[in-house]
C-alpha cells in the first residue's frame, strides 16, 4: 500500500480559495474568537502528522489482528491504545466541542477535513473518537449542567470514550419498537434494562470509562417513536469526587465478526438494571439522538471520501510503476520492456474517475460543512439558509459520498488487478472497510427516502428550491459578465443539469399525488441526480479559480482545470440515465406479486 499523504494543498485550496473560510469565520462573532487561518492551518498540519505517522501505520495490522473478546473483555489491536493516547493528548477529541466544557469550538469546516484525514488513515481507528465526539455533541446540546460538568469535560479531555446504543435485534431503522426499559428511581436516576446490538466501541481498552447514550422507554411511555427517551449510562459509576466508582451492570455479551473494519469493536451490549440519567426531556429521546445521528451521517459520508482518497493514492502509485503492454500509439518508454499501465485508456479512466469524485466530494463536503456552520453560528436569513441546506443535504452527504467511495475503492482494486485482490497490497482492505458505510447510520436507501420523501416532498419542494436558487444565481452572475466567456464550457452543462433537476423534482412531486410509491421507486436515482448536479456546481466554482490561475506555473491549477473538464465530460452525463430511470414509474416495481420474484 502506498504511504499515505494527507492532501493538505487541496484542503487549503478548498478552505481559502474556494470558500474563503477565514473570512467566514471572522464574520461570525461566535467563531471569530476561536479560529483564524493561522489556528486552522496549525490544526490541520498537526492532525496530518498524527494521521500519517501514528494511525495509517497501524491500519494493516489492525485489520489482520482485529479486536479480541474474552469473557466480556475487549482488547484492541496492537498500536491502537498508543495511537488513541496520542490523539487524546493532542486535544483532538475536543476539536469541535463546546469551549465552556473544555472544547476547542472549531467550525465544522475544520472538523470535516480532520475527519477525512483520519478516515483515510484508518476508518477502524477513527470510529472510536468519532462516536465519542458525536455523543459529546448530543450531550452538550441536551444534557443537564450536572451531566455536562461530570461527563462532557472528561469526554473532551479524551479520558473517557462514548458510544451510541440504538439498535436492537428486532429494531433497526424502526426504533419505535425498541424494548429497552428505563424505570424511574426516587433519586432522579433510572434503572435501564435491555440489549443493544451493532454498538460501535461499546467495549474496549482505550479508556478507563465508556459513556453510553442509550435509547429506552419508560413503562408507561406512548407507543412508537413518541415514547423514546435518551439516557446516559456509564460503564462505571462516577463518585462525588469525580473518581471512577463501581461497575454499573453494563456488559459486553459478544463482538461481531465482520467483513471489514475488523479493528473496530462492534458489540452486543447488555444493560441489567444499570443506573442511567435522563438526557433532554422524557419521550424526546429521538430528537436528542438525531443531534448525534446527523453528525454521524455526515461523518460516515466523510468515511467514504477518506477510503476513496487512500484508494486513489494506492492506485496512482501502482499505475505509474507497473509495466505492462505498450501504448496504442507506440512505445512511450522504448528503453524498457513495457510501458507503465498509465498509457492505457481504461486505467486513466478509472484514475480520473477517482480523482474527480474525490476532489469534488471533498469540496462538496466542505460546502455542506459550511452550511452547518452557518446554521450553528450565524443569525437571521444566513442562519435560516444554512439550516435549510444542511437539512436537505445531510442524507446526500451520507449516501452519495459513500456510494462514490465504494466505487472508487473498487476502481482502485481494478487498477491493481490481481494485486488488488490479495492482502499483501492492502487495497482489498479498503473495499471491505468502506462497504459498511453504505449500510450503517441508516442504509443509503433510507437516506434516499429521507431526501426525497421527508426533505423534498415534505417541504413541497421548498428545501430543494433554496439550493436551486443559489445555483441559478451563480449561473446568472457568471453568464452576465463578458469576462467569463471561457467559463461557458462549465456553465452551460451546469445550467442544463440544474434545470433538469428542477423539472425532475416537479415531475415526481406531481406523480406522487396519485401514487406515493412513485417517490420510493425513484428515490435512489433522484439522490444521485442531485449528487452529480451539486458536485457540478462546486466543480464549476473550482474551474473558475483554476481558469483565473491557468497562466500560473503552478501545476496544481492545471491539474484542477483538467479534472474539472473530465468531470463535466465523463461523470456529469451519468445523471441522464438516472433521470430516465427515476421517471420510468413505480408500476414496474410494485405490479409483480411477491411470489413471482
Amino acid at each position: 500500500m502506498a504511504e499515505f499523504q494527507v492532501p493538505l494543498r487541496d484542503m487549503s485550496f478548498v478552505l481559502y480559495e474556494l470558500f474563503k473560510a477565514d473570512e467566514i469565520w471572522q464574520s461570525l462573532p461566535k467563531l471569530a474568537e476561536n479560529v483564524d487561518r493561522e489556528t486552522a492551518d496549525a490544526i490541520l498540519q498537526e492532525c496530518s502528522k498524527i494521521a500519517e505517522q501514528e494511525v495509517a501505520t497501524i491500519a494493516r495490522e489492525g485489520d489482520q489482528v482485529g479486536v479480541s473478546f474474552n469473557n466480556g473483555i475487549v482488547t484492541t489491536a496492537p498500536g491502537y491504545k498508543e495511537a488513541f493516547k496520542t490523539y487524546a493528548q493532542g486535544g483532538w477529541a475536543a476539536l469541535g466541542g463546546d469551549p465552556a466544557y473544555g472544547g476547542m469550538g472549531m467550525p465544522k469546516m475544520i472538523t470535516a477535513l480532520h475527519e477525512e484525514m483520519f478516515c483515510a488513515a484508518d476508518i477502524s481507528f477513527f470510529l472510536y473518537p468519532s462516536l465519542t465526539s458525536g455523543a459529546g455533541l448530543s450531550l452538550a446540546k441536551h444534557g443537564s449542567e450536572e451531566l455536562k460538568q461530570r461527563y462532557l469535560t472528561r469526554i473532551y479531555a479524551g479520558d473517557w470514550a462514548a458510544s451510541m446504543c440504538l439498535t436492537e435485534s428486532h429494531a433497526g431503522s424502526d426504533l419505535g419498537i425498541i424494548r429497552t426499559k428505563a424505570v424511574p428511581q426516587e433519586d432522579g436516576s433510572y434503572r435501564v434494562t435491555g440489549n443493544k446490538i451493532f454498538i460501535t466501541g461499546g467495549e474496549h481498552d482505550l479508556t478507563e470509562n465508556i459513556v453510553h447514550l442509550v435509547l429506552a422507554k419508560l413503562p408507561d411511555a406512548p407507543a412508537g417513536p413518541r415514547g423514546i427517551s435518551l439516557f446516559l449510562v456509564p460503564k462505571f459509576k462516577v463518585n462525588d469526587d469525580e473518581s471512577i466508582g463501581e461497575a454499573n451492570n453494563v456488559s459486553c455479551g459478544s463482538i461481531e465478526h465482520k467483513m471489514g473494519i475488523n479493528a473496530s469493536a462492534t458489540c452486543v451490549m447488555n444493560f441489567d438494571d444499570s443506573t442511567g440519567y435522563l438526557v433532554g426531556e422524557l419521550n424526546k429521546g429521538l430528537a436528542c439522538m438525531f443531534t448525534m445521528m446527523n453528525f454521524e451521517r455526515i461523518g460516515v459520508g466523510i468515511q467514504g471520501i477518506g477510503a476513496a482518497v487512500r484508494s486513489y493514492q494506492n492506485a496512482l502509485e501502482y499505475a505509474k510503476d507497473r509495466l505492462q503492454g505498450r501504448s496504442m500509439t507506440g512505445a512511450k518508454n522504448p528503453e524498457k520492456e513495457a510501458d507503465s499501465i498509465m498509457v492505457h485508456g481504461d486505467v486513466r479512466r478509472m484514475l480520473l474517475n477517482m480523482k474527480a469524485l474525490n476532489e469534488g466530494s471533498r469540496a462538496l463536503s466542505s460546502y455542506i460543512a459550511m452550511q452547518l456552520d452557518y446554521a450553528t453560528y450565524a443569525e437571521g436569513e444566513q442562519q435560516a439558509k444554512g439550516e435549510a441546506l444542511s437539512t436537505l443535504m445531510t442524507p446526500l452527504a451520507k449516501a452519495f459520498f459513500t456510494d462514490m467511495g465504494f466505487e472508487s475503492t473498487v476502481a482502485g482494486q481494478q487498477v491493481l488487478g490481481g494485486h488488488g485482490f490479495i492482502r499483501e497490497w492492502g487495497q482489498e482492505q479498503l473495499v471491505r472497510d468502506v462497504r459498511i458505510t453504505q449500510i450503517y447510520e441508516g442504509t443509503n436507501g433510507i437516506q434516499a427516502m429521507d431526501l426525497l420523501v421527508r426533505k423534498v416532498a415534505g417541504s413541497k419542494g421548498a428545501l430543494m428550491q433554496v439550493f436551486l436558487d443559489e445555483v441559478n444565481a451563480y449561473i446568472s452572475e457568471i453568464s452576465s459578465d463578458s469576462n467569463n466567456e471561457n467559463m461557458q464550457e462549465f456553465i452551460q452543462p451546469l445550467a442544463t443539469a440544474t434545470n433538469d433537476l428542477e423539472k425532475l423534482t416537479k415531475f415526481l412531486l406531481e406523480k406522487a399525488t396519485d401514487d406515493v410509491n412513485e417517490l420510493g421507486g425513484a428515490a435512489n436515482d433522484y439522490l444521485h441526480v442531485f449528487g452529480y448536479t451539486a458536485m457540478a456546481y462546486i466543480w464549476a466554482k473550482m474551474a473558475k479559480i483554476a481558469l483565473d490561475k491557468q497562466e500560473s506555473d503552478d501545476k496544481f491549477y492545471q491539474s484542477k482545470l483538467h479534472t474539472a473538464r473530465y468531470f463535466f465530460a465523463r461523470l456529469l452525463p451519468r445523471r441522464i440515465s438516472l433521470i430516465e430511470t427515476a421517471k420510468s414509474g413505480a408500476d414496474v416495481l410494485f405490479n409483480i406479486d411477491d411470489e413471482l420474484f
